[in-house]
């Protein structure tokens, strides 16, 4: 199995960017489909952006897509998310994740995997 770690999270203003890394230890990233989720105060952890084993293949929710970029790097086992005009209803809980399917998915308990999140609040 493989352990998950993230950081990078912090208080931003609205327009800021941020860069969020999840770092891997036990197996190598190349094995996995990652993601990243959020979940806001009083809500559900939703998908917000997923990548293939290799790198190829992509996918992000709807409210981020054109402002958000994942990236994986393999040979250093992390996984990234450049968070880009950050908006306040970005504020959430961070999370990676990984599976071991490898097809691209977004619901939550298709991962297996899972960090402990890190905070990112923006504010107006």
């Amino acid at each position: 199995q493989v352990q998950l770690k993230e950081s990078g999270g912090g208080l931003v203003q609205a327009g800021d960017s941020l860069t969020l890394s999840c770092a891997g230890s036990g197996r190598t990233f190349s094995n996995y489909v990652m993601g990243w989720f959020r979940q806001a105060p009083g809500k559900g952890r939703e998908f917000v952006a997923a990548i293939s084993r290799l790198g190829f293949t992509t996918s992000y929710v709807d409210s981020v897509k054109g402002r958000f970029t994942i990236t994986k790097d393999n040979p250093k086992n992390t996984l990234y998310l450049q968070m880009n005009s950050l908006k306040p209803e970005d504020t959430a809980v961070y999370y990676c994740a990984a599976r071991q399917s490898p097809v691209v998915v977004t619901p939550v308990d298709e991962y297996n995997y899972w960090g402990q999140g890190t905070q990112v609040t923006v504010s107006s």
